[in-house]
C-alpha cells in the first residue's frame, strides 16, 4: 500500500510539471483564434515573444477598429498569457479601445487636440462643431498630437490634419480610405550617401575613428540629452560602455510634452541623419540591438522611418545592430525612460523605482543606452565640424545650439534652430517674425507643460539648462509656448494640469490623486492658495517620476507671478 501511494504521488508531481493544455478562465473560440492568427501569424517554434504584445495589439486594433474581448482572449491563448495580463496592458494605453463582442466599432475616429497651443487656436470650438456635424463618426478630444505649430491639429484615423477646420476634417473623413496623406519630402538614402552620409558610421565601425575620440568630442562639445533631462551625452556613453555585455540601446521618440514637435520635424526631413547617429552610438558603446520607440500619433513619420530602415538594411554601410521599431500607444508617461522600457518589453508603461538606473539594469535587464531623437540627430554634425564649432554657438555665456519648438501667439511658429541661451524676446523677434498681429507678449512656457510659466518681464532670461531654475522653471525639451494679453496664465495652467491628470499612469497616489485634485481646485473662481501649495509640495516630494514631480510647476508659477488672476493674496 505504501509503495502504491508513492507511485501515485510521483504521477501527480509529473502531471503538475507538465504545462496545461489550456489556460484557466474564458476559453478562446476557434474562430477568434483563426482571426488573430491570420493577422499576427502562426506562433514560432518557441512561441510568440512576450515583448511583442503591444505590437500585436496594434495589429488587431488597426484591423478591427478596436479590441474586441474575443480577440483579447484569443491573443492571450496564442501568446500563452493570462487574459488578465493582456487586458491590463491593453487597458493602460489610450489608443486601444476595448469593446464587448456585441458592440459596434466606430468606422472612423476623429481626434481633436485640446492641449494648450491648439486650445489657443480654437480647438474647443472646432471639437463642438465636429461633434454636432459628424453624427456618424466618433469625435473625441485628445492630448497633444505633436503638431503645435499647425494648431489646431486633428487626426482622422491615423492621418494628420494640420490647421484643422470643419471643412478640412470633413473632407478628410470623406476621403480617408482613398486619398492617404502625402508623405513629407524627406532626404532619401541615395541623396544622403552622396552628401557624405554614413561615412562616419563606417569609420567608427571599422576602427578608423576610435571610440574614445568620439566620446571626447561629445564631452568637449557640451552636448546634453535634449529630451528634457539634460544629462551629458558623452558621460552617458562612457558609463554604459563600461557595463558588462550584452548592452542594448533604446531611442525615445515619444515626444508627448505639449508644445514639443522638434523630433517629428527632424524625422520627417532627414531620417538617415538620425539613423547614422544611432549607428555611431551603438558602435561606440557596443550595443548589440537598438529599439526605437516612436509615438503612435506620428503615422507619416513612422512610414518614412520604416522605409529608411528598409533602405539601410538593404544596403548597409557597415555591420548593423539589430534594429526594431516599436510603436507607442498614446501614453505620455512613456516619454519617461524607464516607462518607455517597460512599454518596449510589452508591459504597462509604469516608471521604475531607482536605483538601479537603466544604464546598469535597463531593457530586458541589460545595461541600456537611452537617448532621444535630437541628441542622436546632432552626432554627425558634431563629429564632422568638431566640438568647438558646436560649443561656440551659444549666447549669453551658454554653449551650443538648440532646436526650439515654438508655438502660440507668434507670427511664424515652428522649429527654430537658435543659440543655446537665447532669450524668449530674442527668439520671438529674430526667429518667429515677432508676435502675431494684435498680440503683445504677456507670458510664456519655456519648457512645455511641465516647465512652468513666466511673465513677460522675465522674457530676457537665457533659455538653457540651469538658467530657469531660479525662477521656478526649466527648459526641458525646449518647447516654448507664447501667450499674449488675450490669454490667461491661470487657464494655461489649468489646461496643462488637466493634461497631467489625464496622463498620470496611476502607479503612485501623490500623482494620481494630486493632479486630479489640483485640477479641481484650479477650476474654482478663487484659488485656495494654502491647499494648492500643500498639494504641490506633496506631489513634488513623493511622486515616483518626473510627471508628478514637475506637475506643480504651473501652480507655483501662477501663484508667484500672476496672483491677480486667481484672487490669491
Amino acid at each position: 500500500m505504501a509503495n502504491a501511494t508513492h507511485i501515485g504521488l510521483d504521477q501527480l508531481r509529473q502531471q503538475l510539471r507538465q504545462p496545461r493544455s489550456q489556460l484557466k478562465g474564458r476559453q478562446a473560440s476557434d474562430e477568434a483564434r483563426a482571426e488573430v492568427r491570420a493577422l499576427i501569424g502562426d506562433p514560432p517554434e518557441n512561441g510568440h515573444r512576450r515583448d511583442l504584445l503591444i505590437e500585436h495589439l496594434h495589429v488587431l486594433n488597426d484591423h478591427f477598429h478596436g479590441l474586441f474581448e474575443r480577440h483579447i482572449v484569443a491573443l492571450a491563448a496564442e501568446m500563452r498569457l493570462s487574459v488578465v495580463e493582456v487586458f491590463e496592458v491593453a487597458s493602460f494605453y489610450h489608443h486601444f479601445e476595448i469593446l464587448k463582442d456585441d458592440e459596434a466599432a466606430a468606422r472612423i475616429k476623429v481626434r481633436v487636440c485640446d492641449s494648450l497651443s491648439c486650445s489657443l487656436a480654437g480647438s474647443h470650438s472646432l471639437l463642438r462643431q465636429l461633434q454636432n456635424d459628424l453624427l456618424d463618426v466618433k469625435v473625441v478630444p485628445v492630448p497633444c498630437l505633436g503638431r503645435c505649430e499647425q494648431a489646431p491639429a486633428a487626426q482622422v484615423g491615423q492621418q494628420a490634419v494640420a490647421y484643422a477646420s470643419v471643412d478640412a476634417v470633413v473632407q478628410r473623413v470623406t476621403h480617408h480610405q482613398t486619398q492617404p496623406n502625402a508623405l513629407p519630402d524627406a532626404v532619401h538614402m541615395d541623396a544622403y550617401v552622396q552628401a557624405g552620409g554614413y561615412r562616419l558610421a563606417q569609420q567608427v565601425a571599422s576602427g578608423e575613428r576610435e571610440a574614445e575620440s568620439v566620446i571626447q568630442v561629445l564631452e568637449s562639445s557640451g552636448l546634453r540629452g535634449l529630451g528634457g533631462a539634460g544629462f551629458p551625452a558623452g558621460r552617458k556613453w562612457r558609463i554604459v560602455r563600461q557595463q558588462p555585455a550584452p548592452r542594448l540601446m533604446a531611442v525615445n521618440i515619444d515626444e508627448g510634452e505639449p508644445g514639443t514637435f522638434k523630433d517629428r520635424t527632424g524625422l520627417e526631413s532627414d531620417p538617415h541623419r538620425f539613423l547614422e547617429g544611432v549607428l555611431i552610438a551603438a558602435s561606440v558603446v557596443g550595443c548589440e540591438a537598438v529599439y526605437i520607440y516612436l509615438r503612435d500619433e506620428y503615422h507619416e513619420a513612422r512610414v518614412l522611418l520604416m522605409q529608411a530602415l528598409a533602405d539601410l538594411q538593404a544596403n548597409p554601410p557597415c555591420a548593423l545592430p539589430r534594429i526594431e521599431l516599436r510603436r507607442g500607444a498614446g501614453a505620455y508617461i512613456c516619454g519617461e525612460e524607464s516607462a518607455m522600457i517597460e512599454s518596449i518589453e510589452g508591459q504597462r508603461g509604469e516608471p521604475r523605482l531607482r536605483p538601479p538606473y537603466i544604464a546598469e539594469v535597463g531593457l530586458f535587464g541589460r545595461p541600456t543606452l537611452e537617448h532621444n531623437f535630437e541628441t542622436l540627430y546632432w552626432i554627425r554634425k558634431l563629429l564632422e565640424n568638431g566640438a568647438d564649432s558646436f560649443a561656440s554657438q551659444g549666447r549669453h555665456g551658454r554653449q551650443g545650439l538648440r532646436r526650439f519648438s515654438v508655438s502660440g501667439r507668434v507670427k511664424q511658429p515652428g522649429v527654430k534652430l537658435a543659440p543655446a541661451g537665447i532669450t524668449l524676446r530674442e527668439l520671438v523677434d529674430e526667429h518667429c517674425g515677432g508676435m502675431a498681429e494684435g498680440h503683445t507678449l504677456y507670458a510664456y512656457l519655456p519648457g512645455g507643460a511641465s516647465g512652468g510659466i513666466l511673465p513677460a518681464r522675465l522674457a530676457d532670461v537665457p533659455l538653457d539648462f540651469d538658467t530657469l531654475q531660479p525662477h521656478g522653471c526649466f527648459i526641458g525639451s525646449a518647447a516654448v509656448v507664447v501667450l499674449s494679453q488675450h490669454d490667461s496664465a491661470r487657464e494655461a495652467a489649468l489646461n496643462v494640469m488637466r493634461f497631467f491628470a489625464h496622463e498620470s499612469c496611476g502607479q503612485c497616489t501623490p500623482c494620481r490623486v494630486g493632479t486630479d485634485k489640483a485640477a479641481q481646485l484650479m477650476a474654482r473662481e478663487v484659488w485656495d492658495r494654502e491647499t494648492l501649495e500643500d498639494l504641490a509640495q506633496v506631489m513634488g516630494d513623493a511622486s515616483i517620476c518626473g510627471l508628478g514631480q514637475a506637475a506643480p510647476n504651473p501652480i507655483r508659477c501662477v501663484l508667484q507671478y500672476f496672483p491677480h488672476e486667481v484672487g490669491a493674496a
